[in-house]
């Protein structure tokens, strides 16, 4: 059934929470996926989310940690002793889930909760995931799979799949390795019964090697993301160095990925410097976005500045002010527009940065069409409303260079920034912005001296 929050059941939960009744909130928690509990966590109060959160079902609640908000996990776990945590961790999670957990511990409480987990193989594989960085292969990877030797008979592979199966919730793959546990090929369900009746065939007879893709470890998180993207797979294997197999990535965890990097890009182009939620503290969303904001006034310093310079012309041609804005704002949209595009094919990899000559070629074929029709646009409108002759001219050829330079700026600033190891979504935004107000301001000044003749 389809779980659907509403502002009635949230009235009720507060009820039960404030009137202490327990039993109403675990009966009505009782039939609610995880993912659903989660979700009614996130909406409510912190205290109220911790209360209720204690009162979820032992099988449940490490599904519905996971599921949680990051601040709100959080504070869920700033609730819980390291005991509780550990018991939570404790063989009821998948280890690439439970090293997440654990690394969002305050480095003090780590070692400990650590030290609480009984299942020695989640501890190893917990220890084994931290030593990788979070944005790699080996920072997404969960260490549970189910592998065979090629060298084993299918009547021994049945039964090992089937011990193996015990402890993994969900079965994407069988990966068959050599003695050396070097990843060599996959085994479909398929061949193993097409072969069943002869259980002493081995498993190198039947596996197969074509078309095996494999990440390596130390692979960039969104490079995972893209390749199984390309491919439509839903599980990738990953290997070491050696070609020793070392985990696997299952399509939720590139999907938390793709999300992540989606709403830090969107962030970076909006002017927010780092990961801001709108719940998160004064101090915080300060240090996110006032750095962009003292960029963006230092631009409007700057523009203040260019007016002043040609204030001397504005006061012989006053009717230019008027058009100020259009030439800021036009410069602008078009400078986000070309660097959006530009970014986006950066990130998914369209973008073939050897042919970076043609794409400032096709930009500038944009650039021109659309400064045309609109400098046309606008020299009619100021024909028909009597500005002028030299006005007229001035407004719409400015905004004729104006567009053709933002169009050649947005593309070629965030291809710049590209090649010197810095995130292009920073090239949006603001930074486009305020560049083309300055430029775009000099540029219509420019224009005008040479048509008044000043």
């Amino acid at each position: 059934m389809n779980f659907q929050l509403t502002k009635d059941i949230l009235s009720d939960l507060k009820e039960y929470i404030l009137t202490g009744q327990d039993s109403k909130i675990i009966s009505f928690i009782s039939d609610l996926h995880p993912a659903d509990i989660a979700e009614v966590l996130d909406e409510i109060k912190i205290g109220e989310a911790i209360y209720v959160f204690k009162l979820v079902d032992e099988e449940k609640a490490p599904d519905v940690i996971v599921e949680l908000e990051d601040d709100v996990r959080e504070k869920i776990l700033e609730s819980l002793t390291s005991k509780e945590i550990a018991n939570i961790i404790d063989d009821n999670i998948d280890s690439d889930d439970a090293t997440d957990l654990i690394s969002e511990l305050p480095i003090d409480k780590i070692s400990e909760v650590i030290s609480l987990i009984e299942d020695e193989e989640q501890v190893s594989d917990i220890v084994d995931l931290l030593a990788h960085p979070e944005d790699t292969a080996g920072g997404i990877m969960a260490k549970e799979l189910i592998s065979v030797h090629s060298k084993w008979t299918l009547s021994k592979t049945f039964r090992e799949l089937v011990k193996q199966a015990s402890d993994i919730d969900d079965v994407y793959s069988v990966y068959v390795i050599d003695d050396d546990e070097k990843l060599l090929g996959t085994l479909s369900l398929r061949r193993m019964l097409l072969n069943s009746k002869e259980p002493q065939s081995l498993i190198e007879s039947i596996y197969n090697d074509e078309d095996l893709i494999s990440v390596k470890v130390d692979m960039d998180a969104e490079e995972v993301a893209l390749l199984m993207q390309k491919y439509d797979l839903i599980v990738v294997p990953v290997i070491d160095d050696d070609g020793v197999l070392v985990g696997r990535i299952t399509i939720d965890d590139v999907v938390d990925v793709v999300t992540e990097e989606a709403e830090k890009d969107y962030q970076m182009a909006s002017g927010i410097s780092e990961d801001v939620e709108s719940d998160d503290s004064v101090i915080v969303q300060l240090r996110g976005r006032l750095p962009w904001i003292l960029i963006g006034m230092f631009g409007g310093l700057l523009a203040a500045q260019v007016i002043g310079r040609f204030e001397a012309q504005l006061s012989i041609i006053p009717a230019m002010a008027l058009f100020i804005p259009l030439i800021i704002a036009t410069g602008g949209n078009v400078g986000v527009q070309s660097a959006a595009l530009v970014v986006q094919g950066l990130a998914n990899k369209t973008l073939k940065l050897d042919n970076l000559v043609g794409k400032l070629l096709k930009e500038l074929s944009v650039g021109l069409i659309n400064g045309l029709i609109c400098a046309v646009l606008l020299y009619g409108y100021a024909f028909l409303m009597d500005f002028g002759f030299e006005l007229a001219n001035t407004i719409s050829v400015s905004l004729f260079i104006v567009i053709l330079f933002s169009s050649l700026f947005g593309t070629f600033i965030p291809i710049f920034l590209n090649r010197i190891k810095i995130d292009p979504a920073f090239a949006t935004g603001p930074f486009i912005t305020t560049a083309n107000d300055v430029l775009g301001l000099f540029i219509y000044f420019m224009i005008g001296q040479l048509m008044y003749s000043l």
